[in-house]
């Protein structure tokens, strides 16, 4: 076990975020379908190594294909294998064991493709897929409707995306549908879901891959709270959802300024404010760290899929935010939080989820002492330099 221990000071100066790991999926998976072109810069992250290692084990005609812990490759992948016909078995490690897959279960063997699962891993998939009208629950996870749309134009046929529920997360279908655009494939948003025209070829192409916005989230958070920080490296007209932290630190109270590239944050007073997270699931921790230090109540809603996730995401953030000293209510799909509490340090869970480890840091420079996370490492799923850029602009973190 990991663990990061970390004193309390203020995050200034500026930070290059990483790429942006939802882009970089879904440019690599678009790469190899094009049969060309190069994908930069990606990050060595558990969940980049999950999506180019499936790719390689494909190009190679493996048979048994290792998502590591990433459910963005597994349900990414898993109609991208059955459309070019591939008999594979998909395996995972970790949390992805306990991560569902019904959606697929239930819609694959309805087109062709025989699949052989427990309802969760592993999963043995053979025949190729075919093309026609696919029914998808809309707010089960965005994954399953990215993963159609790729693997879709690929068919012969045209194909349409039926949503079944109104689509949660919609920001993520919508960057699928702009970096597929990039390749040169057209994907059109209807009334009832999308309609996909098949025999589309992905154009070569080298591919440069924008920052990424829920990084920046966390180094923002630190400036909001108490700090001085710029992060460098986006892109303002991106298609990433949470590219919404400015929405979010803005309802908050919090002052930044934009200047091309870069948004800089700096120490605001903040008070509590009302979130629907239905779209920005992945910013409700760090919205959870934001709330605490603003003074009155903070209602975070629309986020229940979050106890899905690498850990109950919201289980998680509740447990740690009363650790802390924070008067905090959970709700089902959300939380009631009472900010503005004097906080303390406390021994917190990292839950094996990077985003729970990454949120708590940001906390723990406001904390007076030393706090502690275990599971420190889990960062290294999507951010394995997180402590270098945090430590490099005044953090005090170190991980044993």
């Amino acid at each position: 076990m990991s663990i990061v221990k970390i004193n309390s000071s203020a995050l200034e100066g500026e930070v290059v975020i990483p790429p942006s790991k939802s882009a970089a999926h879904r440019a690599l998976i678009c790469s190899f379908l094009s049969g060309g072109g190069t994908v930069n810069p990606i990050i060595d992250s558990k969940d980049m190594q999950a999506t180019v290692g499936v790719i390689e084990a494909l190009k190679n005609g493996k048979s048994v294909l290792d998502c590591i812990e990433s459910g963005s490759t597994l349900r990414f992948m898993i109609p991208v294998a059955a459309a070019l016909g591939r008999s594979v078995t998909f395996t995972g490690q970790g949390s992805l064991l306990d991560r569902t897959i019904g959606e697929y279960l239930e819609i694959l063997p309805k087109h062709n493709v025989s699949v052989k699962s427990s309802g969760r891993l592993p999963i043995e998939i053979s025949g190729r897929l075919d093309n026609g009208t696919y029914e998808v629950s809309g707010d089960v996870s965005s994954q399953y409707i990215t993963g159609l749309l790729l693997a879709l134009p690929n068919l012969a046929g045209d194909s349409a995306v039926i949503l079944k529920t109104p689509l949660q997360s919609k920001p993520y279908v919508d960057m699928t549908v702009k970096v597929m655009s990039d390749y040169g494939v057209e994907i059109r948003e209807t009334d009832f879901g999308y309609l996909i025209h098949g025999g589309q070829t992905f154009k070569k192409l080298d591919y440069t891959v924008e920052g990424d916005w829920s990084h920046s989230a966390f180094f923002l958070a630190a400036g909001a709270i108490g700090g001085d920080v710029t992060v460098s490296g986006l892109d303002m007209d991106t298609a990433q959802g949470d590219k919404a932290i400015l929405e979010v630190l803005s309802s908050f109270g919090a002052q930044t300024e934009i200047n091309d590239s870069r948004v800089r944050c700096v120490k605001s007073e903040l008070k509590g404010t009302e979130i629907d997270a239905t779209d920005i699931p992945d910013l409700v921790p760090v919205i959870a760290v934001l709330a605490a230090f603003s003074k009155g109540q903070t209602v975070i809603k629309g986020a229940r899929r979050l106890r899905f996730k690498e850990s109950d995401r919201i289980k998680s953030v509740v447990e740690n935010l009363k650790l802390i000293g924070v008067d905090v209510i959970q709700t089902e799909d959300g939380m009631i939080i009472n900010g503005g509490a004097k906080l303390h340090p406390a021994k917190l869970k990292g839950y094996n989820d990077h985003r729970i480890v990454m949120a708590f840091s940001i906390a723990a420079l406001f904390l007076n002492g030393a706090t502690e996370i275990d599971d420190a490492i889990s960062i290294n799923k999507s951010y394995p330099s997180f402590f270098e850029d945090y430590n490099r602009i005044g953090g005090k973190a170190d991980v044993i």
